[in-house]
């Protein structure tokens, strides 16, 4: 083997889409010793079961340790069921509001039931970091906690606003990247992935390490994943997000609604393609050789196959072009998210909250009269009640929406 290219080779695979690197030449040096050694590397991933499902955004994580997997380093998936009920302050205006351990551990059971849809099961090392963070004494976080200062932690961004809008900080939420760091101590982590808005924690990691000895972590950060709106990061609670757990024909619509623009940043971050191919399909758009909505399949039949199969993949193709192939359903259809209170959602009453009717009474005679349609299809029972999905849903000539509920 030639260890200088496979070097190069290896760095190149795992550079790919990252935002920051630190530091680079000191990743370059591990993954040099890992081959001369033939040890792999402690690839470390914390993730804070905080909601039950992930979604996209959280697999350009997963897509990367996985990377890393592929190339024979050792992946360990962390769930954060400990520092979970603390709750991560980063980006937070306000305390978040802290999780109870029942709630903590059905989510990460979703997680990992949810991660090997990615990673290779008998491969993975999946932690929670309850098992070292409860054998903590009294004595072992006061000393953790003398580690830091106090102007130290102001400088992170998020707590240094809300201590200058004179909002309160609760002392606990200091302890979150200490104890984030101190995870990669009880992991002598040699790197440690996170999001560009985990660089505070990250960094105290390398800190905790060098502390007690261990060659410090190098720290990789991946690009923050713009939603569907590509303005802001994808978010359960802003709507603009795709879960891995949809349904395939609501995975694959979603990504075809996505802008042109955004769609080469979801293929940098999410695809399995090689930069080659990418490189070669989005020259082929530029030159005229292919459809934008061409390569934008390409993209949303790969990832809804990831996580659904092929084959789940080629009916919500074929749904798809069932649904958008008339003029008279526009393909940047306006998005209407709408959560359910219960099971399901009377029709009538879905009509009347997004106000394509002005009362129910409306919504039935509409109905009876033959002006609502569901998925291009007519529907005349004014009783239909709707459970979680995604609908095309018109009343009358001009009233059109796609309708997301959750």
């Amino acid at each position: 083997m030639d260890l200088e290219k496979e070097v190069k080779r290896q760095l190149e695979i795992i550079k790919r889409g990252a935002a920051e690197i630190i530091d680079e030449e000191e990743l370059k040096e591990k993954i040099k010793d890992s081959l001369q050694k033939n040890k792999p590397l402690k690839i470390k991933a914390g993730f804070d079961p905080t909601a039950p499902d992930l979604h996209l955004g959280h697999t350009v994580l997963i897509q990367k340790l996985k990377q890393f997997q592929d190339l024979g380093h050792e992946v360990y998936f962390l769930i954060g069921d400990f520092t979970g009920m603390i709750g991560d302050p980063t980006g937070k205006s306000e305390t978040r509001k802290a999780l109870t351990k029942e709630e903590v551990e059905k989510n990460a059971q979703t997680y990992k039931e949810q991660i090997f849809k990615i990673l290779d099961e008998k491969k993975t090392k999946v932690v929670y970091n309850s098992s070292w963070c409860e054998k903590l004494s009294a004595v072992d976080l006061i000393k953790l906690a003398s580690t830091m200062t106090v102007a130290r932690m102001l400088e992170r961004d998020d707590f240094a606003k809300r201590f200058a809008a004179n909002k309160p900080i609760s002392i606990h939420e200091f302890l979150y990247p200490l104890l984030q760091g101190y995870d990669s101590v009880a992991l002598e982590a040699d790197v440690e992935l996170g999001g560009t808005d985990q660089k505070f924690n990250l960094l105290v990691g390398r800190h905790l390490q060098k502390l007690v000895g261990q060659r410090p972590q190098t720290v990789l950060m991946m690009p923050i994943l713009e939603g569907l709106d590509g303005v802001q990061k994808m978010s359960k609670s802003l709507g603009n997000y795709v879960g891995i757990t949809e349904k395939p024909n609501d995975m694959y619509g979603k990504i075809m609604s996505i802008s042109d623009e955004l769609m080469w940043r979801y293929y940098e971050l999410l695809s399995d393609r090689s930069i080659e191919e990418i490189k070669k399909i989005k020259q082929d758009v530029e030159d005229g050789k292919l459809h934008p909505k061409k390569a934008k399949q390409l993209l949303a039949f790969e990832i809804t196959a990831r996580f659904h199969s092929k084959e789940a993949a080629d009916l919500a193709q074929r749904y798809f072009e069932e649904v958008f192939s008339k003029r008279d359903i526009p393909e940047n259809l306006q998005t209407i998210n709408y959560k359910l209170e219960d099971e399901n959602i009377w029709i009538c009453r879905l009509l009347k909250d997004i106000s394509f009717t002005k009362s129910t009474s409306e919504a039935k005679r509409l109905i009876k009269s033959n002006a609502v349609s569901i998925d291009k299809k007519k529907i005349n029972d004014e009783n239909l009640k709707l459970e979680k999905g995604s609908y095309i849903i018109k009343v009358g000539k001009k009233k059109i929406a796609k309708v997301e509920i959750e």
